[in-house]
């Protein structure tokens, strides 16, 4: 009787795991092409033929996914001829979706690096999405939420998911519901944050929740891969000393304004975002960085700079190894 209960429990897990795996293949899995392309589907051809086009096309990773997700929603037969415009960043119900129902509309957002949760939530108001509920979510996501992600696995419980809304350009049906559109974010993160970079991350005995941290504020600071591979060996370096990190970009996400350089009083503004007034990471991200920004986090570029600023003429990054140097430059360059 014992071991007929571990068999079942066995097959039972074995089951669920395909069901999730399926689901995930289903709902979240993505094709290889990145830009808008047009997609013809002819008269006669059947959805195996449809199937196989579309995975030639690198718009969706599998034909067996694509035809059971129709198979099982009664959508075989139902898939009408014409030319689309379609990506591989489109799921396959949404890539269902267009090609069954030729009026379905969707609509293209753009977040850009950089940008805040609540600028994101503005974007989507923007396009007649519901913002203010998007960014509730986002505050406050559910265990469940939470659950299906792996890459959110190290986050505090009480954080929210500023840092792990990755900018880009995504596609979201007309009725998308603001959970539905955190969840393809999220994805998207999921799949950014590939095996390579976890181990990474994992190897410096770092976690994903530190590295958006940071890279949050490098993406703010400095827009050249070069200059965020620098600028970020020198903020790990200073953490590692125990000089604070006195960043702007922190201040400027607690004023929400967007100055380069702030006040003294300003500077002793009490908050745990506040890097000048507190040694160490904030509590936690102050934008959505980008995977440039992310990469310079995980693989920061050591030297012997120690302080730097921008050119306000040219938006040029100079850099400086000691205080002195760092106050000649400041009066060099009018700051």
């Amino acid at each position: 009787m014992k071991k007929i209960s571990i068999a079942l429990i066995i097959i039972a897990i074995t089951v669920s795991s395909g069901f999730f795996y399926l689901r995930s293949q289903i709902y979240f899995s993505h094709g290889a092409q990145n830009q808008n392309s047009l997609f013809e589907i002819k008269k006669g051809e059947g959805s195996a033929q449809i199937a196989t086009n579309l995975k030639e096309k690198g718009i969706i990773s599998g034909k067996v996914y694509f035809w059971f997700y129709l198979k099982t929603n009664n959508l075989l037969d139902k898939i009408y001829p014409g030319e689309y415009l379609l990506n591989g960043d489109m799921t396959i119900p949404e890539v269902a979706a267009i090609i069954t129902n030729p009026k379905k509309v969707f609509e293209q957002v753009l977040f850009k690096e950089g940008w805040t949760a609540a600028q994101m939530a503005e974007q989507l108001q923007a396009h007649g999405f519901d913002g203010q509920a998007f960014l509730e979510i986002v505050n406050k996501p559910s265990q469940d939420l939470i659950s299906q992600f792996s890459v959110l696995s190290d986050k505090p419980k009480l954080a929210s998911l500023e840092g792990y809304l990755f900018p880009d350009t995504y596609y979201f049906a007309k009725e998308a519901t603001p959970e539905g559109i955190v969840k393809k974010i999220l994805n998207n993160t999921e799949i950014k944050f590939d095996s390579n970079l976890r181990a990474e991350i994992k190897k410096q005995s770092k976690t994903i929740f530190d590295v958006l941290i940071m890279a949050s504020i490098v993406e703010r600071e400095v827009s050249t891969d070069a200059d965020r591979a620098l600028v970020s060996g020198l903020f790990w370096n200073r953490l590692k000393i125990g000089q604070a990190l006195q960043s702007d970009a922190t201040l400027t996400y607690i004023f929400g304004d967007k100055e380069g350089a702030h006040s003294l009083a300003q500077t002793k503004t009490d908050s745990p975002y506040n890097t000048y007034a507190n040694p160490g990471l904030p509590i936690g991200p102050v934008s959505n960085p980008g995977l440039s920004a992310i990469k310079a986090t995980i693989y920061p570029k050591d030297s012997q700079y120690n302080y730097f600023l921008s050119d306000p003429k040219t938006g040029q990054t100079i850099f400086s190894a000691t205080f002195p140097e760092h106050v000649a430059n400041k009066n060099k360059y009018g700051l």
